[in-house]
Order: C-alpha cells, then sequence, then structure tokens
C-alpha cells in the first residue's frame, strides 16, 4: 500500500497555476512574427467584402496597400482601415519591421444581421437582411530565404 502511496507522489502533475505560469513562459520566450487587427460589426455584405480580400492575400503589405487604394469598392476602404491597424500593431507592439511584412491571412466572417420589413403590394411584407461582416486581417514576417536563380 505504502509503494502505491509512492508511485502517486512520484506522477502527481503540476498545480493548474504553475502549468499556466510555465506555459505563458514559454510562450513569451518565443519570438512574435505576426500581428492581426479585426474590425467588428461592419456595416457591409460579407459577400461583397470578400472580393476584396481575396485581392491582397499573401500580397506584401506595401503591394496591398496600393490595390486598396486604387479599388472603386466600398469595402476597400474598409479593409484598408484593418490593414494599416494590422501593420500598426506589428510595428509598435512587436517591434516588426514593416518592409518585410505580407498579409498572411485576411478573413470575412459573417455577422450578425438587422431584420427590416419591406412593403409588398396586397398587405404582405417581405424581410429584408441588413448584413453585418466581421473583417481579420493577420500580417507576419516573411522570411528572408535566399532565391537559389539569383
Amino acid at each position: 500500500m505504502r509503494e502505491g502511496a509512492e508511485m502517486a507522489q512520484a506522477t502527481q502533475r503540476d498545480k493548474r497555476s504553475v502549468f499556466h505560469r510555465k506555459r505563458k513562459e514559454a510562450a513569451a520566450a518565443t519570438p512574435v512574427t505576426q500581428a492581426k487587427a479585426v474590425a467588428k460589426f461592419v456595416r457591409i455584405s460579407p459577400r461583397k467584402a470578400r472580393s476584396v480580400v481575396n485581392a491582397i492575400r499573401n500580397k506584401e503589405v506595401g503591394e496591398a496597400f496600393q490595390i486598396l487604394e486604387f479599388s472603386p469598392k466600398k469595402a476597400s476602404r474598409l479593409v484598408y482601415k484593418v490593414l494599416r491597424s494590422a501593420v500598426a500593431n506589428a510595428e509598435n507592439n512587436f517591434g516588426l519591421n514593416i518592409d518585410s511584412l505580407y498579409v498572411e491571412k485576411a478573413v470575412v466572417d459573417d455577422g450578425p444581421r438587422m431584420k427590416r420589413l419591406w412593403p409588398r403590394g396586397r398587405g404582405r411584407a417581405d424581410i429584408q437582411q441588413k448584413r453585418f461582416s466581421h473583417i481579420t486581417v493577420v500580417v507576419a514576417n516573411r522570411e528572408e530565404t535566399s532565391n537559389p536563380q539569383e
């Protein structure tokens, strides 16, 4: 019986608080290579915003800014703000170099919907849904890998 008690003590796990402290210390020791910005409850249809976001995905940050600046769509202004915020987060919070950043991930998710009544003929009504979006942009450091062609 005594041997079993000694075995239980030897294999006993750390307390939850100790475990989480060790995990946070390990996470803090790893270098940060990406930054994120999110705009929630943006009043644009996700389908319309996705076409703009698809154009900048996996592009260098400078090129993405140019694409958004010269795009005539409303969504491009909104995505431009989120991208600018992500770049500022990378520079100010994590000390990343702006010149080596690229758009690693850009996603537009559905938000809630406002439902409004739209009067129709003969006393009927349709429901008009005004959609919201959540726009997420993640920028990351592009590793300088040497090209064998050069």
